[in-house]
């Protein structure tokens, strides 16, 4: 590999990714991205529309990985202790006591299904978790465990019914990645593989299908995540990323466009979000230090949901990444 030897964490996760990739044909770019979140300790928002595998990518990645996966099915009527536990009574031979019932957020992998369905105090729950990595109910602490990433998921068209993430939670994921209909060759590909496991299930091949492989343990990830905070970052990529950050602060020394399109430019957790996501790239491309196509690779899924357009380019049509394209463009490279 150019830049840099194998590594017993580089070889496991290769075959996390290569599994991933036979249980979902055609989003490539998702398999990557959630390796990204999990490699760089970030979470994800995650929007696409119905039956793009979403659900299908982040099973793909806990079936394969020694972890607890949790699903959590946002609706209106959901409680912020439905997220996080809460304290239970318990009567004994020797009295009561209140013991701490954990909720599905207490899990390694967390989906979290339609997140913009719940109502904002749910909503400020699981980010307060996903910041904080820690839940405190009735005065004490609960700790999270220490491979911890949530998926939360959004359907674009939907809009009766929902409650919009306020963009300053929205800052708190590290990355926000969107997914598009697969090309026709992939589709038929999907077809077939879905036929087949359905054939499997049938025949009651999957489960020893399943047991052919051992889950890759956590301690890659972690193994992974320590070589990844060495990598070489030069000054100049440092500043790079700076600058396009600070490209959507002061849009209008970068041309009248993104002057009319940015009303409110990214903060600084997003440098943090670009050095961690370019390096995480890097290293999963296999290089011990980070390029400009490394920080390019990632600078839409990290900018995106960080970007307050103004009401001009809404009403243009502008999109958050046709914006990001051209701070792209603008900003010169290292």
């Amino acid at each position: 590999m150019e830049g840099m030897t194998d590594t017993g964490a580089r070889a496991q996760i290769g075959a996390l990714r290569a599994r991933m990739g036979e249980a979902i044909i055609g989003q490539r770019e998702v398999i990557e991205r959630l390796l990204i979140g999990l490699l760089a300790n970030g979470n994800l928002l995650v929007e696409g529309l119905p039956g793009l595998a979403k659900t299908r990518a982040i099973k793909a990645l806990a079936r394969n990985l020694e972890c607890d996966f949790s699903r959590i099915q946002f609706t209106p009527d959901l409680l912020p202790s439905d997220v996080t536990g809460t304290e239970v009574y318990y009567q004994g031979e020797g009295g009561g006591e209140f013991r701490f019932e954990p909720g599905p957020i207490f899990a390694n992998l967390v989906l979290a299904d339609e997140i913009n369905r719940a109502p904002a105090k749910v909503q400020a729950a699981l980010l307060e978790a996903m910041e904080e990595r820690q839940v405190t109910v009735a005065g004490t602490t609960h700790k999270m465990e220490p491979l911890f990433m949530v998926m939360a998921t959004q359907n674009p068209i939907e809009q009766e019914g929902t409650y919009p993430l306020p963009e300053a939670q929205m800052d708190r994921f590290l990355m926000h990645v969107n997914i598009t209909y697969p090309p026709v060759e992939d589709e038929v590909e999907v077809i077939r593989l879905v036929r087949a496991e359905e054939i499997a299930a049938q025949q009651g091949a999957a489960a020893a299908a399943a047991e052919t492989h051992a889950p890759i343990p956590q301690e890659a990830v972690f193994a992974a995540r320590r070589e990844i905070a060495a990598l070489r970052v030069a000054p100049e990529m440092e500043r790079y990323i700076a600058d396009l950050v600070n490209a959507t602060r002061v849009p209008a020394e970068f041309g009248d466009d993104l002057k009319r399109w940015i009303e409110v430019g990214a903060s600084p957790r997003a440098s943090l979000a670009l050095d961690k996501c370019g390096r995480t790239h890097a290293w999963l491309a296999g290089r011990d230090y980070v390029d400009p196509e490394d920080i390019r690779a990632v600078v839409p899924d990290v900018l995106r949901h960080r970007l307050g357009l103004s009401y001009e380019a809404q009403g243009e049509g502008i999109s958050p990444d046709a914006v990001v394209a051209e701070i792209v463009r603008q900003v010169a490279l290292p």
